[in-house]
């Protein structure tokens, strides 16, 4: 069956329809990891767009549910260029189309994405609508994909209720605002007893507890639509507690902080991209997925100073507090998939919670 994939700027891509026969509105965005694609469907911070994968050949090594970094799938659509059909993989236990029919998410094939990608880095990132109606009307759809926002998302791909991942070292409260599956297993493997809170726990039920030691975990969408999340971290800002924080947790500590973010042309999302610790001069390669950036001109220095930047563009990755436990980061150091360079973020974060319990 034919698919389009429809752009805001009136651009058609003709392909093949995979997986869920369903229309839906997103924003399109690509992601350049060479593998991993499961780990890319099962992100939460996915929710509310539509991923291209410009790696050419997608469900080569099928589906092995052990890897997937949340329960399910959250992209609204996947795009790719070739789906293979018959995977071949030792631990393969279904094939890709099977999941997203599962999970009602529609998918384009046999369209050039080597050419959308190339619209999105010269115009920037923009809706469209992956559609299987051969009689679409340009002048109805257009308006209906300018006017589409993510909206809220945080709130669909929080955790319904808290759970405890149980360890004998420290006690870490993990605020789950789309958490992947491996940041509070890289903090259990490592001894720590972690509890994930949902996204809209108040910061008073969290440092009741008597933590050791707080994590801001990845999620999707526009950090200041999040007026509530923002409120309680500054909270956390006020307590003493050591925290750690990954991406749209890095932007949501900026913001309750006085510092501003903004939206990236077309966003960091992929296992290649290269940040600079300003400290210490190393090059990490590592994974990320994100459309918004932290203004390092907004940052007060008596607040926060810059301790990563992008290599490429030199936006800013990461944050060190001013006479505070807290550092920041704009990518993923959990990886999951990509390198596993800056897993050593996590012993940072394990040896400031010595520091401060010692102190």
């Amino acid at each position: 069956m034919q698919a389009y994939l429809i752009l805001e700027d009136g651009t058609v891509f003709t392909g093949t329809s995979f997986g869920a026969k369903k229309e839906v509105i997103s924003e399109i965005v690509f992601n350049t990891s060479m593998t991993g694609y499961l780990e890319v469907l099962t992100d939460p911070s996915y929710a509310g767009q539509a991923v291209c994968m410009t790696y050419p050949l997608i469900g080569n090594y099928g589906i092995c549910r052990e890897d997937m970094e949340s329960e399910r799938f959250w992209p609204d659509g996947f795009i790719v260029r070739e789906y293979s059909r018959i995977p071949s993989n030792f631990r393969c236990e279904d094939n890709l189309e099977n999941l997203l029919i599962e999970y009602d998410i529609p998918g384009i094939c046999d369209i050039d994405t080597r050419q959308l990608t190339r619209i999105l880095r010269e115009k920037g990132t923009m809706n469209g609508m992956i559609t299987t109606n051969s009689d679409y009307n340009l002048e109805e759809i257009l308006p209906k994909l300018k006017a589409y926002t993510t909206g809220d998302v945080v709130s669909k791909v929080t955790c319904k209720e808290k759970y405890t991942l149980p360890g004998d070292g420290f006690k870490v409260a993990l605020l789950d605002v789309g958490a992947k599956r491996n940041i509070p297993r890289s903090l259990n493997q490592r001894g720590c007893e972690v509890t994930v809170y949902p996204a809209n726990t108040t910061a008073e039920e969290i440092l009741s507890t008597n933590p050791d030691g707080i994590m801001l975990s990845n999620g999707p969408g526009d950090p200041k639509v999040c007026t509530d999340i923002i409120r309680e971290v500054k909270k956390l800002y006020d307590s003493e507690v050591p925290i750690f924080a990954i991406c749209l947790g890095h932007q949501l500590m900026a913001l309750a902080t006085g510092a501003d973010t903004y939206k990236l042309k077309y966003g960091h999302r992929g296992a290649n991209h290269p940040v600079k610790d300003l400290e210490s001069g190393r090059v990490y390669i590592s994974s990320q997925n994100h459309g918004y950036a932290v203004d390092e001109n907004s940052l007060d220095p008596k607040v926060a100073r810059s301790a990563f930047i992008n290599v490429n563009d030199k936006t800013n990755e990461g944050l060190n507090y001013t006479g505070k436990n807290i550092f920041t980061v704009q990518f993923h150091p959990e990886a999951c998939p990509g390198p596993q360079d800056s897993s050593v973020l996590f012993d940072k974060f394990i040896k400031m919670m010595e520091e401060k319990k010692n102190a």
